[in-house]
């Protein structure tokens, strides 16, 4: 299975994320409240918090930052009680869009949300209308050039699901959710770096948009992308942005 410029939607994403640096910190730490909330404080028994952790990590969150969200959400200190919300919609050309949210206001999120998809040309959808469209994973992409045949050997001792090459010549690997920290840690022993690393909704099957519909659909995705309450917003589409 080829992906469609996997690596320049990679890269275009990674550059977006670094320019909202300061909302990633409120993201991450919500993210943190809430897996301590629902599997306890201690990240040895709580994949899900343990990955909320290393992901503030690598973003240089500070560890009382750390420390006093895992506090709140196993309930050490008071704070704000988030609760989790998925909404589902179409965006340009029939591509199928997820918003993951973290809110203490559903009526507040939900308003939101279907604001955006109404201004820039989408539908809000109803609960089970797209998410049969993604799988939830964990996934890596390298880069262009890595070794094709040990990174596949190593990655599926490792414990990968699969290993897809892209038609732009970056490898993934896909694997379970929460055993994507460990399959990383043993690419990198074996001198694999990934260039980027999550937990994530991937589409099943894309939808490829080009000239004004990829105009349109980044411009929705961006809007989305704002709202304070929104963690993760996941698409079928790919954006061929113009030359």
């Amino acid at each position: 299975m080829a992906g469609h410029s996997k690596w320049a939607n990679i890269k275009h994403k990674k550059a977006a994320t670094d320019a909202k640096r300061g909302k990633i910190f409120t993201r991450l730490i919500k993210e943190i409240t809430v897996a301590a909330r629902l599997g306890g404080g201690d990240p040895a028994s709580n994949p899900r918090l343990r990955l909320a952790i290393d992901k503030a990590y690598e973003h240089n969150m500070p560890k009382d930052n750390v420390e006093r969200a895992v506090k709140r959400g196993s309930g050490e200190l008071d704070g704000v009680n988030y609760e989790e919300v998925r909404y589902e919609g179409y965006g340009i050309a029939g591509a199928a869009v997820l918003v993951d949210c973290m809110t203490d206001n559903r009526v507040r999120t939900v308003a939101d949300v279907r604001h955006a998809f109404t201004k820039y040309g989408g539908n809000l959808g109803t609960d089970g209308s797209v998410a049969f469209l993604f799988k939830h994973c964990g996934q890596m992409i390298f880069a262009p050039g890595a070794n094709e045949d040990k990174l596949m050997e190593a990655a599926l001792e490792g414990g990968a699901e699969d290993v897809i090459n892209n038609d732009d010549g970056s490898i993934e690997v896909i694997t379970a959710p929460y055993e994507l920290t460990a399959v990383k840690i043993m690419l990198e022993k074996a001198s694999f770096k990934a260039e980027h690393a999550e937990v994530t909704m991937k589409p099943e099957n894309e939808a490829v948009l080009t000239g004004d519909d990829a105009v349109k659909m980044q411009k929705l995705l961006d809007a989305l992308e704002s709202i304070d309450d929104v963690q993760e917003v996941y698409t079928t589409a790919v954006i061929i942005p113009s030359e």
